[in-house]
Order: C-alpha cells, then sequence, then structure tokens
C-alpha cells in the first residue's frame, strides 16, 4: 500500500511560482507513475501533469503546457509539480495519485489511480 504525502500548496500572485511537492512512502516496478490531478468543489478530478519513474515522457494537460513541469526524484521518492506564471482559473485543490504506465505510457484518467494524497490547496489570485 502506496502512501503519498502531498505539500506546497498557498496563495499565489498570477505570474508567479508555486512548486507542489509529493512524496510516496514507497515506489515499485508495479506503480512506475506518479501525476497530479486537480478539483474544484462539485467537479471531477482532471490531469494536470503525469511522470513515470524512469523519467521518460512526462505528460501535460493542454491547459498547462508550457507552465507547469512536473520532475520526479527517484532517490527521494517525491515527484513535484512547478507551478510557473499560474493563472486564476488554476485555483484548485490539487492531489498526488501513483499508478502504472499502459503500454509505456503515463495514464491520464483518475479512476485508473489506486493511490492518493490528501489534496492541497492552491489559490491563483489576479
Amino acid at each position: 500500500h502506496v502512501q503519498l504525502q502531498a505539500s506546497g500548496g498557498g496563495l499565489v500572485q498570477a505570474g508567479g511560482s508555486l512548486r507542489l511537492s509529493c512524496a510516496a512512502s514507497e515506489i515499485t516496478d508495479n506503480w512506475d507513475v506518479m501525476a497530479w490531478f486537480r478539483q474544484g468543489t462539485g467537479t471531477y478530478r482532471k490531469f494536470v501533469a503525469g511522470i513515470r519513474w524512469s523519467g521518460n515522457g512526462a505528460k501535460y494537460s493542454d491547459s498547462v503546457k508550457g507552465r507547469f513541469t512536473i520532475s520526479e526524484d527517484r532517490a527521494k521518492n517525491t515527484a513535484d509539480l512547478q507551478m510557473d506564471s499560474p493563472k486564476p482559473e488554476d485555483t484548485d485543490t490539487y492531489f498526488c495519485a501513483v499508478s502504472k504506465s499502459l503500454l509505456g505510457e503515463v495514464v491520464t484518467s483518475a479512476p485508473l489511480y489506486p493511490y492518493w494524497g490528501q489534496g492541497t490547496l492552491v489559490t491563483v489570485s489576479s
């Protein structure tokens, strides 16, 4: 059972920077993907970015591509989400999650992620 601890949320001005971090209790060959999702009140969890622990092939949602960067540190079992130039519409609760890759690719569907960290609220002010 993988336990995840997310941190780094808070208030940031539009155009600034914020870094989210997620620490996993263990990483195995079976659970080789870590991703970040976002969720607003009354909405489903939406994929933001994901990365394989092997370091091959990060994947991003179109809305954050070019602004957010996901990175992993296998030695520390962490995956960070660097949020540059955030926009007010990026305001949401962010969750990290772990899953298996599918045919070598990061999966983007929330139901395919069995392990989740607690949410961390990100508020972007205009």
